[in-house]
């Protein structure tokens, strides 16, 4: 998906990758990320949001929940959105402040005392029981928490998985019963996804839920509440910030344009943020028809795999599909000769062997793989060098 904009944009990054893992300092299923390039465009993003008065809090899942790469992002955005109390954890221990945690996934219970206890500037909740227990936990710590109401999306764009949240019709009597309590305030909304990549074109665009999120700002509005918050989460990018202004959002969580990797960008080499990752692997065994494995383990499903670049030839092989339900062990490249009718011409198979290394370019989510984050820096001045391992949610390898 993104393996020609990484070797447009940021051939170096390749390269480097490929290195280390021909010679052994990487494992294959590694993400080899470029630090630089994490820290620039975040810096690019601080700066088009300060321009546009919004607030910015980023999100790493997709980065492994990494330390070096969350520290970086800090340095220019310091505040970060927590989809969960582990990530929260992870933040806060690499220097992030908590800027809006329960982002995606409610904060249990028995989490709570300690995660109240950094004063976060914003905690989501789903519904009144979250409210109150919230609120509960504010007040034994003598405090008051300033919430953000998830609010219901459109069953057309709400993802499987990521229900939740109040209706619309119903928030008039949630918000009667929020106000009644002594620990929270209502500050704002937010809802996900917010925007969406037009599949042709890249282009950023509302959807349905964000519709709602304005007309549930307007209806807090009308019950006496102010300065009311719009945090608008999905394609947060620089070329979306305009977008998100225009209609009102008070803040954007920027996660996958830290590393230039929005379906916007593998459409459009040209956009400010630069490609920041790759995949490196390893061909495993070819099979008798003559087409090649490679070791898996990070390939995410929803990651529009295509190409896998071979390091030792150049040459460029198709990645094949696996059923999401199926364990990621390989994937196979294509061979020149494999599914040709009979009698068609036929090419000479290609030069691979066991051992020889892939690198590939694509969407992923680090956190949910069992991959390795090789963290690389000084690309741009001619110096690399490998920084860190990690494992695939930030502990030091």
């Amino acid at each position: 998906m993104f393996l020609d904009t990484v070797l447009a944009r940021n051939p170096e990054l390749a390269e480097a990758a490929a290195a280390l893992h021909d010679k052994g300092a990487i494992p294959p299923d590694t993400y080899v990320v470029d630090r630089d390039a994490v820290e620039a465009n975040a810096e690019l993003l601080a700066r088009e949001a300060q321009r546009l008065g919004l607030g910015l809090w980023f999100v790493v899942k997709h980065l492994g929940r990494n330390p070096e790469l969350i520290r970086a992002v800090a340095r220019h955005l310091p505040e970060a959105a927590a989809i969960d109390a582990p990530e929260a954890r992870a933040l806060k221990a690499a220097g992030a402040r908590p800027g809006n945690v329960g982002h995606l996934v409610q904060i249990p219970r028995r989490a709570l005392p300690e995660v109240l206890g950094w004063r976060p500037a914003y905690v989501t909740v789903f519904d009144t029981d979250n409210a109150r227990a919230v609120s509960a936990e504010a007040v034994r710590q003598n405090t008051v928490q300033d919430v953000l109401v998830r609010i219901e999306g459109d069953p057309e764009s709400v993802y499987p998985g990521q229900e939740g949240g109040v209706p619309l019709e119903r928030l008039d009597s949630f918000a009667e019963a929020a106000e009644a309590l002594p620990g929270i305030r209502i500050a704002g909304v937010t809802g996900f996804p917010c925007l969406l990549c037009d599949p042709r074109t890249g282009t950023p665009q509302p959807t349905t839920t964000f519709a709602l999120l304005r007309k549930a700002r307007a209806q807090l509005a009308g019950r006496g509440h102010t300065g009311l918050r719009l945090s608008a989460p999905s394609a947060t990018c620089v070329t979306s910030l305009p977008l998100l202004s225009d209609l009102g959002a008070t803040h954007g969580e920027p996660g996958h344009a830290l590393t230039g990797t929005t379906p916007l960008h593998a459409l459009d080499r040209e956009q400010p943020e630069r490609p920041a990752y790759v995949y490196v692997t390893e061909v495993s065994h070819t099979l008798a028809d003559g087409r090649p494995a490679l070791y898996g383990g990070g390939f995410y499903p929803r990651a529009d795999i295509r190409d896998a670049l071979l390091y030792r030839t150049g040459t460029r092989l198709r990645v094949g599909g696996v059923p999401a339900e199926n364990i990621d062990y390989y994937r196979l490249l294509s061979a020149p000769n494999h599914g040709q009718a009979d009698g068609a011409p036929r090419s000479a198979p290609p030069d691979v062997r066991a051992g020889d290394t892939a690198v590939l370019a694509f969407r992923t989510q680090i956190f949910v793989t069992r991959s390795n984050v090789a963290v690389v820096s000084g690309l741009s001045s001619g110096a690399p060098e490998l920084t860190g391992l990690y494992g695939p949610l930030g502990g030091a390898l």
